[in-house]
């Protein structure tokens, strides 16, 4: 116990305040297989965290560690800026033989700085570079990054607010379902870009995340997201689907805008692209829109090698014929079991949100969702909140967890509902007693 309080208190005393998880699950890890992770004291904790969604493929997934271990072993170089490396030739082909080509697409592919808001800026540079406008129009709910440009598309005030500087060039408008399931939010966004009198600018782009990970779950309809496509080619702008936590196969296909059969002008990935949390992005560009020259969006940080060869690995997993089956397979049982859960606790208001491996649950009480996580991480489950307020529950398995550990873990969060709920009522009773 010592060592523990030891061990936590560096953190306390060195790390910035503004560490946010290790807040919620406040205990030191020290190693983690698969859907699981375990702490200093020996505690495991099934995993439905993922690392916000840059562990697709669980921790240390053994196909993808030889990969890495075996560059290493190589004297590989791992860092290399954007010069050519054997390891992003291989990358490149791979990406290509087995997404781009079997769905039909032509993309080039930047490789930006590391992370998702890196993928997201140079995104929003080659639209306005290819239109001449400006304005990009992004949806209430949508969470894009935090550097100012793709904080600016981003709609949570908690988030804007760190800016400390106006953010501008953005026009919201409600995402589907917004208002309610008798407006058509596509139609609405139509109306307003044909009217001269609406006061909106001509955008360069539509931005939109097909399931919004940090908006509460919400997700597109494919009808809704088929009409945005058509909206942005009628009046001249690009579709940018931000896939940088709903793809890399977290709905259910690669790509999370498979299922709505549209093509975007401009593919945004980050988190799980490298497969193995290393830091990775990529921006896939219609290459008659690659127009940024060189050296206009760039970082230091572009040509992290070893996220090539854990890319190139995880790529492997797919394409193996059953590995897409297992996926779906996953996918009918989670659906399943939130519709169970769903049912059991009606008289919460609960109902299941998102698709495939990226779900979420609401409840009528907007505090419940955080009693929950935090009586999950008691039972060992590590599962966090969405939503503006933190109103949704957000679970987040590996894509490649077993059928048998989906159904454990989703047990472990039925009993944290269970207590969470009984400890509100308890509170309630105290409460009205006192």
């Amino acid at each position: 116990m010592l060592q523990k309080q030891q061990t936590s208190q560096v953190f306390e005393d060195l790390e910035s305040a503004v560490r946010t998880y290790c807040r919620r699950f406040p205990t030191v890890f020290t190693r983690a297989q698969g859907h699981t992770m375990w702490d200093e004291e020996g505690a495991s904790y099934t995993d439905f965290l993922s690392g916000a969604g840059a562990l697709n493929y669980g921790h240390n997934h053994p196909q993808i560690k030889q990969a890495i271990l075996d560059y290493l072993q190589a004297d590989g170089p791992v860092h290399g800026l954007d010069l050519y490396t054997r390891a992003k030739a291989d990358f490149l082909r791979r990406f290509d033989d087995v997404v781009l080509q079997p769905r039909g697409l032509q993309y080039r592919i930047q490789f930006t700085g590391p992370t998702g808001t890196n993928a997201v800026e140079a995104a929003l540079k080659v639209a306005r570079r290819v239109t001449g406008r400006s304005n990009v129009i992004a949806f209430t709910g949508g969470f894009h990054g935090l550097s100012l440009g793709a904080l600016a598309a981003s709609a949570t005030a908690f988030k804007r607010g760190a800016a400390g500087v106006p953010l501008a060039n953005v026009t919201r408008m409600p995402y589907d379902g917004y208002l309610g399931t008798g407006l058509d939010t596509a139609a609405y966004l139509e109306r307003m870009l044909d009217d001269p009198g609406s006061g909106i600018d001509a955008p360069a782009a539509f931005l939109v995340e097909t399931v919004q990970g940090e908006g509460g779950l919400a997700t597109a309809g494919p009808t809704w997201l088929k009409s945005l496509a058509r909206i942005a080619r009628d009046h001249g702008a690009l579709l940018i689907i931000d896939d940088i936590q709903a793809g890399c196969g977290r709905t259910g296909q690669f790509f999370s805008f498979e299922e709505a059969g549209c093509v975007p002008d401009i593919v945004c990935l980050s988190k799980s692209i490298s497969g193995y949390g290393l830091p990775m992005a990529l921006t896939l560009i219609r290459p008659e829109i690659d127009l940024l020259g060189p050296g206009e969006h760039s970082g230091t940080f572009r040509g992290h090698n070893l996220a090539f060869v854990a890319a190139r690995a995880a790529l492997d997993l797919w394409s193996e014929p059953a590995f897409e089956a297992e996926l779906m397979r996953a996918c009918t049982t989670m659906d399943t079991e939130l519709a169970a859960l769903a049912k059991r606790y009606n008289g919460l208001g609960c109902k299941p949100r998102g698709r495939g491996m990226l779900r979420g649950l609401a409840f009528t009480n907007p505090d419940l969702a955080e009693c929950v996580s935090q009586e999950a991480f008691h039972g060992g489950l590590l599962v966090e909140t969405s939503g503006a307020a933190g109103q949704v529950l957000k679970i987040m398995p590996p894509i490649t967890i077993t059928n048998d550990a989906l159904r454990h873990g989703l047990s472990l969060l039925a009993d944290a509902i269970s207590r969470a709920v009984r400890h509100a009522e308890a509170r309630r009773q105290t409460q009205e007693t006192t």
